[in-house]
């Protein structure tokens, strides 16, 4: 006899069908799993066991073979509890196998039958809109999460008896619907806001190109100047997340399992903000089965890395691939995975060891060769990957004490969403989203300079021995500048104050 269910697993960010084919003989009593099942699906057994009986149903005593087809790819995780009861129910002759042949099942499932949420069923509702099914039925706690997607009509259930009397005709079990423009009209600004910060104007007009156009930024000064205060404020300018934007964080999300009911899809751009001592696994992913990232979870959002000289020189080297790609490509001997990560990535360090070179108001106790090797942390490859690059020096007592405030965050939003807007228009239907995600390509069809501009550009490389992607970086700034302006052409204003955001190429001239 011979039953079979559909359902799916996720490798990085995709799920991919899977059969799962049941087959009773005569023979001893036993439970045996093939299909390349790692450690939790093994487990199953004893859950699948457990639940039928927990759940009035009669469970075979004969030789109970499943296999997981495809066989060459690995099975990971519990949501195929919940196909593998339902193909031994069918086989049993209480679901009917063309009603289960409709459907595609996820869950995990506990000793007395209730389904229990799993990991990564917003990538499979996404993957089962072009399956050949009618439906998912899933655990009611990740109703909401697969409910965003309208393509795929979805069933939650909470207890193994209300899928059989669904899967019989006994029970209706209405498909599920998340009102999306209602969620993402819940979108709202952050509690943090500019308009807190005193002073720094330069830094805050520095923060608003890096908005506008995607670029990533590095802070040098004293402690207490407020660099941790203007990165936590970032979020606050940055435009609203698109709905395609949201599934691709919130499909990220759910793979890590750090979604909740209550939060069925990301609605605001995520901010990460990692200690120091965090391993590169834990910022880049890893892990036996590979597992997403601080790079990862930011995706669409911001990495802020405090006091960045003190990470581990290994991991920051890590951060190479995602700032220039995109994306993280994590390969193990069976399998490898790519997890998006295209963020913006806000780093801060200060000027030296113990914070006050070049501080007129503290003196400075360290050597020469102590700051040298402070800077020497951070690797010329990847500075050159950072595209502002501004001191924040501390803000003088008498500014502390005025009641002046500057813009809002609200005001400065405004901008980097006319912006990006233009730069929306500008690529079309390219996957480019930014200023910063410009190619050397089209820097050349988007970017033109005058010849003044290029004169004036060559002088500077030649001066500050800028390497070509700091060339075309410095570009990038100036394009986004323009579109701040409402400009069309870039002009030697622009051109001029993107070179003063390469603080620390200017510095290495002394």
């Amino acid at each position: 006899m011979l039953a079979y269910s559909k359902s799916g697993v996720v490798i990085g960010v995709r799920a991919f069908p899977v059969d799962i084919e049941v087959d009773v003989s005569p023979g001893l009593p036993a439970f045996n799993m093939v299909g390349l099942p790692e450690g939790a699906v093994r487990e199953s057994r004893e859950r699948v066991r457990a639940a039928i009986k927990n759940s009035g149903y009669p469970f075979p005593t004969q030789k109970i073979t499943v296999n997981l087809a495809p066989a060459d790819i690995k099975k990971e995780g519990t949501g195929l509890d919940l196909p593998i009861a339902a193909a031994i129910l069918c086989i049993s002759g209480i679901i009917p196998q063309e009603r289960l042949s409709n459907f595609c099942l996820a869950g995990e499932l506990s000793l007395d039958g209730t389904i229990k949420s799993t990991r990564g069923v917003l990538p499979l509702a996404l993957a089962a809109r072009n399956w050949d099914i009618n439906g998912l039925i899933i655990p009611v706690e990740n109703g909401t999460e697969a409910g965003v997607v309208h393509e795929t009509s979805v069933h939650p259930a909470a207890h193994l008896a209300e899928i059989v009397e669904f899967l019989t005709g006994q029970r209706e079990i209405v498909p599920l619907r998340v009102d999306i423009k209602a969620l993402l009209s819940g979108q709202s600004q952050s509690g943090s806001d500019f308009h807190d910060v005193i002073g720094q104007e330069h830094a805050k007009r520095a923060l608003e190109v890096a908005a506008a156009g995607g670029h990533n930024v590095i802070m040098t000064g004293p402690p207490g100047s407020g660099k941790t205060m203007l990165a936590r404020r970032l979020p606050s300018i940055l435009p609203p997340l698109t709905f395609e934007e949201a599934l691709e964080t919130t499909a990220i999300y759910s793979v890590a399992g750090l979604l909740s009911p209550e939060t069925p899809l990301v609605i605001q751009r995520p901010f990460c903000t990692p200690h120091h001592t965090i391993s590169d696994a834990g910022l880049i992913g890893g892990g036996t089965i590979p597992r997403p990232g601080q790079v990862s979870l930011a995706h669409n959002g911001v990495l802020f890395l405090d006091e960045l000289p003190e990470f581990r020189k290994n991991v920051l080297e890590g951060l190479r691939q995602p700032l220039e790609d995109g994306s993280v490509t994590i390969s193990r001997a069976a399998i490898t995975v790519s997890f998006p990560a295209r963020f913006t990535l806000i780093a801060a360090q200060n000027p030296c060891p113990c914070g006050h070179a070049g501080d007129t108001a503290r003196q400075c106790s360290c050597t020469t060769a102590q700051i040298q090797r402070y800077r020497g942390r951070i690797s010329g490859p990847l500075m050159d990957r950072i595209d502002i690059q501004m001191d924040v020096p501390a803000v003088p007592y008498s500014e502390l004490s005025e009641s002046r405030r500057g813009e809002t965050s609200e005001a400065i939003a405004e901008r980097v969403t006319a912006a990006r807007e233009v730069q929306s228009t500008r690529f079309g239907h390219a996957p480019i989203h930014c200023n910063a995600q410009m190619s050397a390509s089209d820097i050349d069809t988007f970017c033109p300079l005058s010849t003044e501009g290029r004169q004036f550009l060559e002088l500077v490389a030649t001066k500050l021995a800028l390497s070509a992607r700091a060339f075309h970086r410095i570009i990038k700034i100036s394009r986004t500048i323009a579109d701040l302006s409402g400009e069309e052409n870039i002009a030697m204003p622009h051109l001029s104050e993107a070179v003063q955001y390469r603080s620390l190429d200017r510095e290495s001239l002394l």
